[in-house]
This record gives C-alpha cells, sequence and structure tokens, in this order.
C-alpha cells in the first residue's frame, strides 16, 4: 500500500513496500530544471547532477559510488527541464547503507573547487558527444524553435561557454536556492519494513539543514504559436530528422489523458496510424512516432520522422495528411480501447521492478499534482471516447500555428515553401475518411494433452521432439514471459550472407500464414503485450511478454509465429529497406561504427567479426527464400530452448507446449562449419575518419568462451574497471577529464569472445586517452588487486544481477539462454556463488591471459 508523510522540515516522502525481490530503490527528486535557471545560470542545475557525487565532507572522490557499488547497488541521477532526480536501488539488506549515501550526497555535498573545474570539462566532453548525435541535435533545435521565451527552449545540459564560466560561488548560491527539504520528494519502494524506513529517513533527512531558503525565481511564460515556424538546417548526416509540433498544454490540465491517447494512437507501435500509413504500407520513413509532452508549464504534440532525403517530402506529406484527418474522423471504438488498455496495463509492467514503481510515486507527487492524480488520471484514460480524440486533435492541431523543424542532410530537396505549402493544402482539404485497419481473430488451437504434476520451483521439461520447456511460477505481478532460444544468429552467418538473421528477426513477427502483418501487430496490443525476435551473435530469439489473463491467446500466436511465419515478399522488401536505410546512416553513429570496426579488426575470419546489420551487397542478394531456408534448418521446434515464467500455471503450460511445439518439422540441420582464427602476428589498428565533435575508440583482445571456468575472474576484472568507482572512470574521466564515456565490457561466446575498453573523447586528447588505458590494464596484469576492491567488484556484481532479473522476462531471458548454451537452466542461481569464490589471483591469472598487448586491436572513429 503506498503511503505518504512530510517531515518537519517539509521534506515529503511516499512509499510503498513490495517484497516479490530483495531489492530497494530509493529517490530523491529535487524540483528544479534546467527551466529554473536563469540566463546566467544556463547548464547548472545538469552540472548540480554530477557534483552531488564528487564528495562530501564524510566521503572523498569516489567514496559515494564506491559506497554503493561495494553494496551490490547501483547510484546515478539524471535531469530535466523540471526536475534533478538522484537514485539508488540496491540488495534490500543494505538498504540503509544506500539511503545514508543518498542523503548524504544530497544534504552534504561538498563541491570542491577542484573537482568543478575538472567536472566542467566533463560535461563540455558529454555536450560534444551531444554534437555526434544528429537525433539529439534535432531535438534541441525543436525546442530551441518552439520556445523562444519560456528556458524550456534551452538544452538541458547547457552550453560549452556557459559550463565553462561557471564558479563554485555560482553553484553554491543555486545550490543554496533550489536544494530545500520543502523542495524535494523521497521516494522509497521495495523489501523493508516500513516503521524501519520511518525512523532511517527521520534521522538522515530530518532537522533543519543549514541553508536558510531562499524565494524561487517564476519562469517567464512561453505565448501562444502564432504563424507557422519553420527551421531546416543542412549538415553532413545521413538521415533526414523532421519534427512537426504544435503547443499544448502542461500536465494537471484535463486534456493530458485524451492526448496521450491520442499520441499512442497516432505514433506509438507498429499499429499506430502514422506506423501503418507512412512507415509500413508505404515504406517512407525508417523511423516516425508521435508525442505527447505536457511538462509542469505548455508542452508539445509533435510528429516526428527520421528517412531519406528522397522521400522526406512525401513522408511529411503523409504525416500531416493522417493529423489533419483525425481533426474531422473519429477512430474506431475497439481501436481507441485497445490504445486505453495499453496504457493501463503501463501501470501493471511497471510494478515489475521497485525503481520503475519508485520513479512513479516520484513522479506524481512532484511533478504531476500529488499521489492522488495517478488514480484520477487512469479514470480520465479510461472515459477516453473516440469523439474526445477527435475533438482534442481539432483543438490542438492548429496547423497555421505549426512548428517544423529539421537537421537534414545537405542534398535534401525539401525547402521551407514545400513545408508550408503542404500544411496549408491538407488543412483546407482533411480526408473524411481513415483507411481501414486489416483485422483478423485468430483461430483459435486445438490442444490436446493431460495435466500431470511437476515438482515446485523451476520445472525442466524434455519434450518428444527434443525441445526443452523450462517454466518457473512467478505469482508477485499478473504478468507473464516467454522466450524460446536457438542456435544461431550471426555465428550461423556466411559472410556472403550477412545481416540474414538480422533480417530474419524483423520479419518474423510481420504475420504468418494465416495473419496479416497489421492484424498481427493489432492482435499483440490487443493483449497490451508484445512480441519481438532478437538475433545475436550465438543465438536466435522469440520473446513475448503479456498480460497473464491473456495467455491462451497469447501462447496461440507466440507457437503460430514461431512455427508458420509467412516471410511474404511485401514485408520481406519492406523490412530490408529498413534495413538498408540503417546501413546507410552508419556514420550517424560513430561510437557503434567504432565497435564495428573493431570486430573486423579483432577477428579476421570467424563470423563474429560480421555487422549485425549486414552490408549493402549481401542484403541485395536475399530472398525470403534464404530466410525460409533458416528457419527450417536451424529454428525448428526440436532445436526450442523454451522458458515460460511468471504467473502461469506449469501443468496448463506443459499441455499447451508439448500440443502445439512437441513436434518437427523435419528440416533440422546440424551447426554449420565456423571458421577458426589464424594466428596472432602482433597488433593490429584500423582507423575510419569522420569529421565529429569526438574521436571513439575501442581498444581490446580476444576473450572468454562462456563455458570457460575462467570467465568469472575476467567478469571481476571487468567490474573492477567499470561503474562510477571503477579503474577507468576515477583515473581517466574523475582525475583526468578525459572522458564523460568509458567502459570495459565483455562479450562471452560459444567461440572466444573479446574484452574491451570504449572512450569517446577530444581528438586532441586521443594519444593521452589510449596511453592511459593501457596502462590502467598493464597495472592488472602485474599486481594484485587489493581485498577491498576485489570484494567491492564481486559484491556488485552479484547485486546488479539480483536487481537486473526483478521482471520475468529477464529471468525468462536468462534461464532460455543459458540452458540452450548448455550451461543450466539454473545457471544463474549459482551464478552468485561462482562469483564470491573468485580470488585476486583468479583476477590476476584472468588479465595475464587476455591482456596481451601484442594481440591488441584497435579501432579509431573521428577526426
Amino acid at each position: 500500500m503506498t503511503a505518504r508523510y512530510r517531515l518537519t522540515n517539509g521534506l515529503t516522502v511516499v512509499l510503498e513496500q513490495q517484497r516479490q525481490a530483495p531489492v530497494v530503490a530509493f529517490q530523491v527528486w529535487v524540483k528544479v530544471g534546467s527551466a529554473d535557471e536563469t540566463p546566467e545560470e544556463v547548464g547548472l542545475a545538469h552540472l548540480h547532477e554530477h557534483m552531488l557525487f564528487k564528495g562530501t565532507a564524510r566521503r572523498g572522490l569516489g567514496e559515494i559510488a564506491r559506497s554503493i557499488e561495494a553494496h551490490g547497488g547501483e547510484i546515478n541521477a539524471w535531469t530535466s527541464f523540471d526536475q534533478t532526480v538522484y537514485h539508488v536501488v540496491m540488495a534490500s539488506r543494505h538498504a540503509w547503507q544506500g539511503l545514508d549515501v543518498l542523503a548524504d550526497a544530497v544534504r552534504n555535498s561538498s563541491f570542491d573547487a577542484g573537482e568543478l573545474t575538472r567536472e566542467i570539462e566533463v560535461v563540455c566532453e558529454e555536450i560534444k558527444r551531444s554534437l555526434d548525435m544528429p537525433s539529439r541535435r534535432a531535438s534541441k533545435a525543436l525546442f530551441g524553435e518552439a520556445f523562444k521565451t519560456h528556458p524550456y527552449g534551452r538544452p538541458v545540459i547547457g552550453f560549452e561557454a556557459n559550463v565553462r564560466a561557471h564558479t563554485r560561488e555560482h553553484v553554491l548560491a543555486f545550490y543554496a536556492r533550489h536544494y530545500q527539504p520543502t523542495n524535494m520528494v523521497l521516494s522509497a519502494v521495495g523489501d523493508f519494513d516500513e516503521a524501519t524506513l520511518r525512523a532511517h529517513v527521520e534521522e538522515l533527512f530530518g532537522g533543519q539543514w543549514a541553508r536558510a531558503p531562499r524565494p524561487v525565481l517564476s519562469r517567464p511564460p512561453e505565448p501562444d504559436f502564432s504563424g507557422v515556424r519553420v527551421a531546416l538546417a543542412r549538415d553532413d548526416v545521413k538521415d533526414a530528422h523532421l519534427h512537426l509540433a504544435f503547443q499544448i498544454p502542461g500536465v494537471e490540465h484535463a486534456d493530458t489523458a485524451p492526448l496521450d491517447v491520442l499520441a499512442m494512437l497516432l505514433g506509438q507501435g507498429d499499429a499506430s496510424r502514422l506506423a501503418l500509413e507512412v512507415r509500413r504500407k508505404r515504406s517512407l520513413a525508417r523511423d516516425v512516432n508521435a508525442w505527447a509532452w505536457t511538462p509542469r508549464e505548455r508542452g508539445l504534440f509533435a510528429a516526428s520522422l527520421i528517412t531519406t532525403p528522397a522521400t522526406l517530402a512525401q513522408a511529411f506529406e503523409e504525416t500531416v495528411r493522417v493529423m489533419a484527418t483525425l481533426t474531422r474522423v473519429e477512430a474506431e471504438a475497439d481501436e481507441v480501447e485497445t490504445i486505453k488498455a495499453l496504457i493501463e496495463a503501463e501501470a501493471v509492467y511497471q510494478r515489475e521492478t521497485v525503481q520503475g514503481l519508485a520513479r512513479k510515486l516520484g513522479y506524481y507527487e512532484s511533478m504531476a499534482g500529488g499521489l492522488e492524480r495517478e488514480a484520477s488520471y487512469y479514470e480520465a484514460v479510461s472515459q477516453v471516447t473516440a469523439t474526445q480524440l477527435r475533438e482534442v486533435a481539432d483543438r490542438y492541431f492548429k496547423f497555421d500555428d505549426a512548428v517544423v523543424t529539421g537537421l537534414l542532410p545537405n542534398e535534401t530537396q525539401l525547402t521551407e515553401e514545400q513545408v508550408r505549402e503542404t500544411l496549408t493544402r491538407l488543412a483546407a482539404n482533411r480526408p473524411a475518411t481513415l483507411p481501414a485497419r486489416k483485422i483478423a481473430a485468430p483461430t483459435p488451437l486445438r490442444l490436446v494433452g493431460n495435466t500431470r504434476k511437476v515438482r515446485p520451483g523451476i520445472t525442466v521439461e524434455k519434450l518428444a521432439n527434443g525441445a526443452t520447456l523450462i517454466v518457473r511460477e512467478e505469482r508477485s505481478v499478473p504478468l507473464m514471459a516467454l522466450r524460446a532460444s536457438f542456435h544461431g544468429g550471426v555465428r550461423y552467418e556466411a559472410p556472403e550472407h550477412s545481416g540474414l538473421t538480422t533480417l530474419l528477426s524483423r520479419t518474423l513477427t510481420r504475420g504468418t500464414k494465416t495473419l496479416g502483418a497489421e492484424a498481427f501487430s493489432h492482435l499483440v496490443d490487443s493483449m497490451a503485450g508484445s512480441l519481438s525476435a532478437i538475433a545475436g551473435r550465438n543465438s536466435m530469439s522469440l520473446r513475448g511478454e503479456f498480460l497473464s489473463k491473456h495467455f491462451e491467446r497469447a501462447f496461440e500466436l507466440f507457437a503460430d509465429t514461431l512455427s508458420n511465419p509467412a516471410f511474404g515478399d511485401e514485408e520481406f522488401d519492406r523490412e530490408r529497406t529498413q534495413q538498408l536505410q540503417d546501413i546507410a546512416s552508419r556514420d550517424d553513429r560513430p561510437s557503434s561504427l567504432a565497435f564495428e570496426l573493431f570486430a573486423r579488426t579483432l577477428w579476421l575470419t570467424h563470423p563474429y567479426r560480421l555487422s549485425t546489420l549486414g552490408e549493402k551487397d549481401t542484403l541485395d542478394q536475399l530472398t525470403p527464400d534464404a530466410l525460409r531456408g533458416y528457419h527450417g534448418r536451424w529454428m525448428d521446434p526440436s532445436q526450442m530452448t523454451l522458458a515460460v515464467v511468471g504467473d502461469v500455471d506449469t501443468e496448463l503450460v506443459l499441455q499447451r507446449v508439448s500440443a502445439a511445439l512437441g513436434r518437427t518439422r523435419g528440416q533440422a540441420a546440424g551447426a554449420p562449419q565456423v571458421a577458426v582464427e589464424p594466428p596472432w602476428n602482433g597488433p593490429r589498428e584500423t582507423r575510419r575518419t569522420l569529421q565529429k565533435a569526438q574521436t571513439h575508440l575501442v581498444l581490446g583482445f580476444p576473450g572468454a568462451r562462456m563455458n570457460d571456468p575462467w570467465r568469472r575472474g575476467l567478469e571481476v576484472l571487468q567490474t573492477l574497471l567499470s561503474g562510477q568507482s571503477g579503474r577507468l572512470f576515477m583515473e581517466l574521466r574523475d582525475k583526468r577529464s578525459m572522458a564523460y564515456s568509458v567502459s570495459a565490457m565483455l562479450m562471452e561466446g560459444i567461440d572466444p569472445g573479446s574484452f574491451s575498453v570504449y572512450m569517446g573523447t577530444s581528438p586532441e586528447k586521443v594519444e593521452a586517452a589510449l596511453a592511459g588505458i593501457r596502462a590502467e590494464l598493464a597495472k592488472l596484469r602485474e599486481d594484485l588487486v587489493t581485498a577491498t576492491e576485489l570484494a567491492r567488484a564481486k559484491e556488485h556484481l552479484i547485486g546488479t544481477q539480483g536487481i537486473g532479473l526483478q521482471r520475468n522476462g529477464a529471468r525468462a531471458g536468462v534461464m532460455a539462454l543459458d540452458a540452450c548454451y548448455g550451461l543450466g537452466a539454473d545457471a544463474f542461481l549459482r551464478y552468485p556463488e561462482e562469483i564470491a569464490a573468485v580470488t585476486a589471483d583468479d583476477v590476476r591469472s584472468a588479465a595475464r591471459r587476455v591482456i596481451d598487448f601484442s594481440r591488441e586491436a584497435l579501432a579509431v572513429v573521428g577526426p
């Protein structure tokens, strides 16, 4: 049950006990964001988010993160226009240590002048990183054009010149004004005793705070939009990013609920109107979506497009046409009911994790008018009608008062005049009908089988055809998850078929032999669920998550998708076109490009070197028959490992799976021959020149197999380097301000995988950064880690595993894959014991085995 109370100093506490997992989440919502900054304070709200983790009177540099990670937790923060949120999630046995750290950081930050100087440099690296992200630049341009007066028009992160000008005095003044208990909400959710929580909150957050309250400045209101504003910028980017936006009221307005329903109906999910008309039917955009942003003050309703220069004008026209139609024509009643059920189901899915529920409580109490607002919001959603949606669309879709912004490739032909003409023409000639939706009722499966008794806990059953079925009942929330996994993925691809498994994963859920793609999407939405395929480096999977009350229909669709995918010519061509667009826009994602370059450098013959997207020439050669061939050979039910987790009945699951997937199609084939890597003959290096603000580098080595007994030592080594208290973060980011992003990562495979370090940094810092990375790696080869550092890393791995496995989908995924790879469905239960057994000698042994600079692969992408 949710509770709320206030301390005598004015701090509000919202809490809810949740016992389904031994995890807790604490969040402090400070009701200050970038929109509360004066022009002289631009960037200070976000800079505070960084500085509050830099030490207090009790804890020095790095000790805040180290204290949390040493107890198996995670600590982080985010800044928005209206709030700054500091959050901790960790094992409940360490709850009060986590709450103590969070309170100390928020209440007693020291704001050391030297640390401030270094952190300003880190924030400037973060700003440069955003300049390499076209989608981020396009979003900033939209807000800058839509909000000419209100501070929502400034980027949350600020501008480099403003950030560099800030002093400790500026920081302290902003802190004193806004970081008051009366301006904060503490949200606590998880496995705790309420009375004990209240006592700790009073001890840590109670009493008078050292700083005196100061008046909070009011924000300048944004005037009504007047006239069409168009701002199209051109640059050296591959994709065109376009936004069409209208002004809407803030979160507490009565129209918030119907606007959310309208946004989902219009442009969220495969069954939405824009997805069907712009992306799927006409292949005019790589991505299209609609969103209603309702902040504290006036917000935006927008449609956003990512497409090619050649199709941009037509994509924009079709988007405007669909939106204009909704101002005149009512959507179908069952479509509206499905959207409402999806929104209401979100509240159920949020209860799977303590941090998701804590975020919801914190948001409603601090930003949306109080906890009571949640019930009234869902009640308002339940009352939305098709007529109301049409009225809301007509009220806010003012095409003569719209904002259109775009970041476009240099060769784009779309002009401001064309944009204005399209808006004027379609606003004057709004279509009188909506395209009919294709909906088909599924034919129920005729199931047979006998009810059987099984042991409690994890049930593992070998079906008659050889498939493995795993069931775990979890009754805490009315949800269930399914995950079917098969050996395959990139590892089964030949160079001439590169990209096949990704294309198969995109096409697998685009209809079955009896259910078209559009009807398929509508059916998934009608069950408030999700169904998607995944192509990995070692496997192929189909995953679904649904409300458990829909088990029968959901499993029927899941089994039909696995057994009878259509792979129709039209859907195949559409998805291949989308994948080719992803390939063409690689240069817009330089960090991803660096990892692809690293793979081609590390592996010379093994399929792991292949891009998951493939290449243009290989995709051009693929056909639907190629997908059918792969599916027949390597996705036969006899080769399947299926995990079902959640609010299900084990006996019923065994019945249904045996009846629907207990046979073989008779086409199954053995694993293909996988190329063996040649011996190394020295370090390898590949560079790619791109004119970007940052240089992105990946340095790494051959790694472990997923069944190597020494791999746990390598996991601990990776953790020692990563995280906010890791060696790379502390040395290269905190002490030397070389980067915003730096981390170590592992890719385990059926064959030897990789161990690598990634960093995004300024071009002039590259050589120093590489020297710093190599120096930290060399230390791990030479020296034993300390007992304290080792204990921290192990506790962090064990704790974060528990945090990561709160959701049914996560547990289904790990059990299916572990069993598929031969590790056992219960491998995740053995994981804590295996990590706890790692010694300092194991870590150094793993370092000496892997970190061999004569077998180093380096990929560099940048100016």
